[in-house]
């Protein structure tokens, strides 16, 4: 008898979750109108190479694996993400005292202004809001460029997934915006 009893209650069980779950629908907060953004490449204000175009890459990567936003041209699109990386820099977290004392473990940090712009009204949704990356890496010997690059790589994966967060769950719905934007296209 207590056989019976379970499966009944289990049975029970699973009708109520999937009673509760039936009014339930995954949905963006992007209107269907501004679905399309594009990307141009970051500025890079700091000395390390080809951090902009690496970020950018990683940013676009994320629009795509995300899935709301279908990517286009910078004139053909509802949102644009301009984006500058501002600082970029490294500092040691431990040292090789049989190697001259030189640096073994390294913090790398990359800040990155961005802004969301509707193209379609001119607004400026969010003004160069500072989005900060960082990781470690370890230097083998003197190859400390090597260890920078593959750093970069993982900072931008940090920072495309905080950028792309921001864009996806921007409140479109509710006014926002500083004014209109110098260049903006209808």
């Amino acid at each position: 008898m207590s056989r019976g009893i379970f499966r009944f209650a289990f049975a029970a069980a699973v009708m109520a979750a999937a009673a509760g779950c039936a009014g339930y629908r995954w949905t963006s907060r992007v209107p269907e109108e501004l679905r399309t953004v594009a990307v141009p490449v970051f500025e890079n204000r700091t000395a390390s190479a080809e951090l902009g175009p690496i970020v950018t890459q990683y940013v676009l990567r994320e629009f795509q694996r995300e899935g709301t936003f279908s990517i286009r041209r910078a004139g053909d699109s509802s949102i644009e993400v301009q984006g500058a990386i501002i600082s970029a820099g490294q500092s040691s977290l431990s040292y090789d005292r049989s190697y001259d004392n030189r640096g073994r473990v390294y913090r790398y940090t990359v800040t990155a202004e961005v802004s969301i712009i509707n193209k379609d009204t001119g607004k400026v949704l969010q003004d160069n809001r500072r989005y900060t990356g960082e990781t470690t890496f370890l230097v083998l010997g003197a190859d400390m460029l090597t260890g920078r690059r593959d750093a970069a790589a993982r900072v931008a994966v940090e920072l495309a997934r905080q950028i792309v967060d921001d864009v996806t769950s921007w409140p479109y719905n509710k006014p926002a915006g500083t004014g209109r934007v110098e260049g903006a296209q209808k």
